[in-house]
C-alpha cells in the first residue's frame, strides 16, 4: 500500500504529541467558528501559536534569566578555567568540575538551561508537520465538513476506480493514497485525505465523475475554500507546490506570496536570534557552537517552510515574531532588577545543595565500605571452612584401619612424599 496522508501519525514519541496538539487546534477552532463567528484554520493557527507560546513562556522566562545571569558569573567562571588550565589529573579535573557546579549553584542556573526550551519546541514542531499536512485527520471539526461528502461518495457504484483515476489523471505527489482496499472506514478515510488535498481542477474532475452529486460537491468545495484559505492560498499546500503551479499558469501574485513565506521565516527567526542575549559560557568551542547553530537555524526554517504545509510556515513566522515581543519585554525586565539581590538568595539553596551533595558522598563512600568489608568477610569465611575441611580429611586419613582405601590412599601418599624429596 502507497504512503497515507488522513490516517494520524502513530509514532510512539510524535504520533501522541501530534494527537494532543490537533485535540487543542479543534478545540480553538470550534471556539473560534461558533462563537466568534470565524472559520478559518489559518486564523486557528495564529491563536493557536500564541496559546502555545504562552505555555511555552516560563520556559523562555528561565532560558532569558540563564543568559543574563551567565554574563554576570564569567569572571568567575574564567577564573576558574584559568586555575586548572592545563591540569589534566583526574583530582584536579574532579575538583574544577566541584567549583563550577558551586558557581552554577551560586547563580542559580542550569548548564543545560540554555537548551530545554529548544529540546521542548523541537518534538513540538515535527508533531505539527504531521498536523498542519493532514488537518482531518486531527482536527475533527474540519473532517465534519467533508465527512458527509465522503459518505456520498463511497455509496456510488464503482467509486473506488473513479477515485483511482482522478488521483492519477491530477498526477499530484500530495495525493498518495490506495482505494483497493476492502474496509469501509479506510475507504472513507482515504476519501477526506482525497478531497481535503483536491486543487480547483480536482474538484471540477471530481463534479463531472459524480453527476449526482454536484450540488454536494460545489457546496463542501465553497465551504473548504472558506475554511483553507490564506492570503488567497490553501493553507494545506507547501510554497514550492504553489510557486511552480502558480507561475505555469501565470498567477505571479500568487507565486509572491508563496515565496514570502519561507523569506519572512527566515527573517523573523534572524530577527528572534538577535534579540536573545547570548550566554557566553566562556568555552571557545561551544561559543563557536552556538554561532553556527545560530545561523543555521533560520536557514533551516527557509527550506523547512518551503516544502512544507503553508500552516506550519505561518506557525513558524508567528512564533518568531512572539518570541522577539517576549525577548524584548524580558530584555528590559532583566534592565530594571537588581541581579545581585536574586544571587543573594540563591547563595542559601547553593549551600543547601552542597550539603545535599556532601551527604550523598558520604553515603556512597560509606556503601563502597560495607561492600568491601562484606568481601573481605566472605573471603575470610571461605577460607576458615577450607582449612577445618583440610583438617578433617587429615584426621580421616590417620584414623584409616589397616586394610580400607583410606589406608592405601595414605601408602601411597607417603611413597610420593619420599620419592619427591
Amino acid at each position: 500500500m502507497s504512503e497515507l496522508y488522513l490516517t494520524a501519525y502513530n509514532g510512539m514519541i510524535l504520533g501522541p504529541i501530534a494527537k494532543a496538539l490537533g485535540w487543542i487546534m479543534d478545540k480553538i477552532y470550534y471556539f473560534l467558528s461558533n462563537v466568534c463567528g470565524v472559520e478559518n484554520v489559518a486564523v486557528t493557527i495564529i491563536v493557536f501559536t500564541i496559546f502555545i507560546y504562552l505555555c511555552l513562556f516560563p520556559l523562555t522566562y528561565k532560558q532569558q534569566k540563564f543568559s543574563v545571569l551567565q554574563r554576570k558569573m564569567k569572571p568567575e567562571l574564567d577564573e576558574i578555567q584559568k586555575k586548572y588550565k592545563g591540569k589534566k589529573d583526574q583530582a584536579s579535573m574532579q575538583a574544577m568540575q566541584e567549583e563550577t557546579t558551586a558557581l552554577y549553584d551560586k547563580y542559580g542556573v542550569s548548564m543545560m538551561g540554555s537548551c530545554l526550551q529548544m529540546m521542548i519546541q523541537f518534538p513540538i514542531l515535527m508533531a505539527l508537520f504531521q498536523v498542519f499536512n493532514n488537518i482531518p485527520a486531527y482536527v475533527g471539526t474540519v473532517r465534519n465538513v467533508l465527512n458527509g461528502l465522503a459518505v456520498e461518495i463511497t455509496k456510488q457504484s464503482g467509486f473506488q476506480d473513479t477515485m483511482t483515476s482522478l488521483v492519477e489523471a491530477l498526477k499530484n505527489n500530495r495525493l498518495r493514497v490506495d482505494f483497493s482496499v476492502s474496509d469501509n472506514t479506510a475507504l472513507k478515510n482515504y476519501t477526506i485525505d482525497t478531497l481535503y488535498k483536491l486543487n480547483d481542477d480536482g474538484w471540477k474532475m471530481l463534479s463531472d465523475s459524480f453527476p449526482t452529486l454536484t450540488d454536494s460537491i460545489d457546496k463542501t468545495h465553497a465551504h473548504l475554500n472558506l475554511i483553507n484559505s490564506f492570503l488567497g492560498l490553501d493553507i494545506s499546500d507547501n510554497p514550492w507546490h504553489v510557486v511552480t503551479s502558480s507561475f505555469s499558469s501565470h498567477q505571479f501574485g500568487f507565486v509572491i506570496i508563496a515565496l514570502l513565506i519561507p523569506i519572512l521565516a527566515y527573517v523573523s527567526q534572524v530577527i528572534s536570534i538577535h534579540m536573545m542575549p547570548t550566554a557566553d559560557s566562556g568555552n571557545d568551542q561551544m561559543a563557536q557552537q552556538m554561532k553556527t547553530m545560530n545561523t543555521m537555524m533560520p536557514l533551516v526554517s527557509l527550506f523547512f517552510t518551503f516544502v512544507s504545509p503553508i500552516g506550519l510556515g505561518l506557525y513558524w513566522i508567528m512564533g518568531a515574531v512572539i518570541r522577539t515581543i517576549q525577548m524584548f519585554f524580558l530584555n528590559r525586565h532583566f534592565e530594571k532588577i537588581n541581579l545581585d539581590d536574586i544571587i543573594e538568595k540563591n547563595k542559601e539553596k547553593a549551600a543547601k545543595k552542597k550539603e545535599k551533595r556532601g551527604q550523598m558522598q558520604i553515603a556512597q563512600a560509606a556503601m563502597q565500605n560495607t561492600r568491601q568489608t562484606r568481601s573481605m568477610a566472605d573471603k575470610a569465611t571461605v577460607s576458615s571452612d577450607y582449612t577445618e575441611v583440610l583438617n578433617k580429611a587429615a584426621e580421616a586419613r590417620s584414623n584409616a584401619k589397616s586394610g580400607s582405601l583410606s589406608s592405601k590412599a595414605n601408602l601411597v601418599k607417603d611413597f610420593n612424599e619420599r620419592n619427591n624429596k
